[in-house]
């Protein structure tokens, strides 16, 4: 999978080459009961790395390949604890300056910071973003492009012309997410790459509740996320009479998904032309399951063995 890319096959869109992330979730709260006052999280590919609290005040790996990286720097949880401590303190800050611009004094109040980037590792695109919430409205973010700050919110205007005017400031955002942060998530991608970069096919099956209901084409196993299940009809893909399903997480770390097909419109002669596909990042071939009265479990029928491998065929109903 070091290599992904965008395939086109008779037609039918491939699923997109899968663009790597790190990203960072800051949480500050007051007048909360019950939880940190500050909570920090870090992400790879949408696999949590990183975790720090104000209650522990340590930030800690979250998977085991992320204690790797001490032998490259040896003091990077120490590090990484006390710039939490410092962030800790300045979200705390921040949160009491909202809540005077907008004129309260007590109350549950969250402050969201988030901030990221992106890769590419076929083209070397990459890309940051860094955004503020507060009390679960857009409070104001970074547009990278122009170096600006957007201040959806009146009370945030303030803060927008006073970071608009620190060219240093700007100028240290824009090598972050354009150069730091791509590096850490190189190096984070190589640390984990026996679980980040491997790929997983999945076991394909087609389900239906009643003669009358739809057929459902559920693909569970697969990893990475990235990927996309159609129907299509002598092999031009169907955008009508199909559902789709949610991509949904698996309890290994693998994913599932679905998509239903109905059959109200569906000639018993023309089943053969139909067909479910599916197509993973990084994979050349794709899964193709023929639609096939023979090959199709109902929900009275579904064996055991088959349940055991991720599969949950009300997810489709």
């Amino acid at each position: 999978m070091n290599i992904l890319f965008v395939l086109f096959l008779l037609g039918a869109q491939r699923a997109a080459a899968v663009t790597h992330t790190l990203k960072y979730f800051y949480t500050s709260s007051s007048g909360v009961t019950n939880l940190p006052e500050f909570v920090a999280v870090g992400y790879v590919d949408d696999v949590l790395i990183v975790h720090y609290d104000s209650n522990t005040k340590r930030t800690k790996p979250k998977q085991d390949w992320m204690e790797k990286i001490t032998t490259d720097d040896p003091q990077y949880w120490e590090t990484q604890t006390e710039l939490n401590k410092g962030n800790q303190q300045v979200e705390k800050n921040n949160i009491e300056t909202v809540k005077r611009r907008f004129n309260q004094t007590g109350g549950v109040h969250i402050v969201q910071w988030m901030f990221g980037c992106e890769w590419d590792d076929e083209t070397g695109h990459v890309n940051g973003y860094e955004q503020y919430g507060y009390d679960g409205e857009d409070f104001i973010s970074l547009d990278l492009k122009t170096l600006t700050w957007i201040a959806p919110n009146p009370q945030a205007v303030f803060t927008k012309h006073k970071w608009d005017n620190n060219e240093a400031l700007l100028a240290g955002y824009k090598h972050y997410y354009t150069q730091e942060c791509p590096e850490w998530l190189k190096k984070y991608l190589n640390y984990g790459r026996s679980q980040l970069l491997r790929t997983d096919l999945p076991s394909v099956f087609l389900l239906q509740k009643s003669p009358s209901s739809p057929v459902c084409c559920h693909a569970t196993g697969f990893y990475p996320d990235k990927a996309d299940i159609f129907w299509r009809k002598e092999g031009q893909q169907l955008f009508e009479d199909v559902d789709h399903g949610e991509l949904l997480p698996n309890h290994d770390g693998t994913f599932q998904m679905s998509v239903d097909l109905n059959l109200s419109s569906v000639k018993p002669e023309d089943w053969e032309k139909y067909e479910c596909v599916f197509q993973l990042a990084g994979v050349k071939h794709d899964i193709i399951t023929k639609l096939d009265k023979d090959v199709i479990w109902t929900n009275h029928e579904t064996p055991s063995d088959i349940l055991e491998m991720n599969l949950a065929p009300y997810v489709c109903w």
